[in-house]
């Protein structure tokens, strides 16, 4: 089955007693048993939900996975897979990354002895020298947020299984879409399904795709413990969303395409980070491993200050000035202040993120609008 098709059937079954093709959203806390311990499979709403097992079965067929477990939140959900390591085990972390995971790494999971090494992954190469005993899980994003570098996952799953370490993508900026981690040699696949998977900014939820059977039954013990599990409505609203990705990916690339190309020619920019371009440091890798180059994209000015940037972020009148990304609403943010700001200055410039930078999700409306709405922003400088 094609993904396209996959997108709009996997996992799904009309309703046994009324036929209703759309899943219906069981609204229940709990469940009626036929005698103690004797149920039809669901006995309690925080371990089992009939429209969370649709779209849990949905996001297992559609990233060619084993196992799908879902969550309250894309956080919960990379909370969940830290859960499944000890104190003393070592993680090796892309150094450009979420300001939320991050955040999650550093002050929460750092105290309880897991030990962090955020590095520049780019060549897969330097992997071998830095992998210690103690590693034990590999986290890359790729396309990288908000500098949009791409990271070779074939490779880093290659050196990782050599070393009996498992590689997790955080597969949310591509969307299932645009590349398949699992495919590729990566043992874990997470997305926040607040992004493209809903598509409409109306829902906040994760999932987490694996092949492994053991793994699978360690994230489903910490989900039902832990309990940050996502309600039922989100769980239809992310199964509708997921109808229509793959027309609504589509024209998100077809608009950044032309969007990216009109940035780089503006007098007023100084680079664009989108990999779609050819000299994009790993626009091979990019093309080999995606299927296309996706909707996010950060730029820089050539007036590096951090009011002329302000003044662009709040010159937009279809870009909207808000976190998030992947709605079909056109976004413009400041990573600095914004989905970045949990990072330490210091740290952000290390890794080239700058205190001007501006980072775009581009919808879907009409192309010529939203260059013209940022050709005028620009104009205010």
């Amino acid at each position: 089955m094609q993904l396209a098709t996959k997108l709009i059937h996997a996992g799904i079954e009309p309703d046994p007693v009324t036929g209703a093709i759309m899943t219906p959203i069981y609204q229940t806390s709990t469940y009626v048993q036929e005698a103690p311990g004797k149920h039809k499979g669901y006995e309690y709403a925080r371990t089992q939900n009939p429209t969370r097992t649709v779209l849990e079965n949905a996001m297992t067929a559609i990233e060619n996975g084993t196992y799908g477990i879902a969550f309250s939140s894309g956080m919960a959900a990379i909370q969940a897979i830290m859960h499944t390591l000890q104190p003393g085990d070592e993680v090796i972390v892309s150094n450009d990354l979420y300001g939320g995971t991050y955040r999650l790494f550093t002050r929460i999971f750092a105290k309880y002895g897991i030990r962090f090494r955020f590095i520049d992954l780019q060549d897969p190469a330097v992997l071998p020298d830095i992998l210690t005993a103690n590693s034990r899980l590999v986290w890359i994003e790729t396309p990288t947020n908000p500098l949009i570098r791409v990271i070779d996952i074939a490779a880093c799953a290659e050196v990782a299984h050599a070393h009996q370490v498992k590689l997790c993508v955080d597969n949310t900026f591509a969307s299932p879409w645009l590349q398949n981690p699992l495919d590729l040699g990566a043992d874990v696949v997470v997305h926040s399904a607040t992004k493209y998977l809903g598509g409409h900014s109306d829902v906040v939820l994760g999932v987490v795709v694996v092949k492994d059977a053991a793994l699978a039954e360690q994230l489903h013990f910490i989900q039902n413990s832990a309990g940050a599990v996502p309600g039922p409505h989100d769980c239809w609203l992310v199964l509708r969303g997921l109808k229509t990705l793959h027309v609504r990916m589509q024209r998100h690339c077809e608009n950044a395409r032309q969007i990216a190309h009109f940035l780089r020619q503006h007098q007023a920019v100084q680079q664009v980070n989108w990999c779609g371009f050819p000299d994009h440091p790993n626009h091979e890798v990019a093309r080999r491993q995606m299927r296309d180059f996706g909707a996010m994209m950060s730029f820089a000015l050539k007036d590096d200050r951090l009011e002329t940037a302000y003044r662009v972020l709040s010159s937009t009148r279809l870009f909207a000035l808000a976190e998030s990304l992947g709605g079909v609403e056109s976004l413009i943010g400041h990573p600095a202040s914004m989905t970045h700001a949990s990072i330490p200055r210091e740290e952000r410039l290390k890794s080239g993120l700058s205190d001007s930078l501006i980072r775009l999700s581009v919808g879907i409306e009409d192309v010529n609008d939203l260059i013209a709405d940022l050709d005028q922003a620009l104009r205010q400088i």
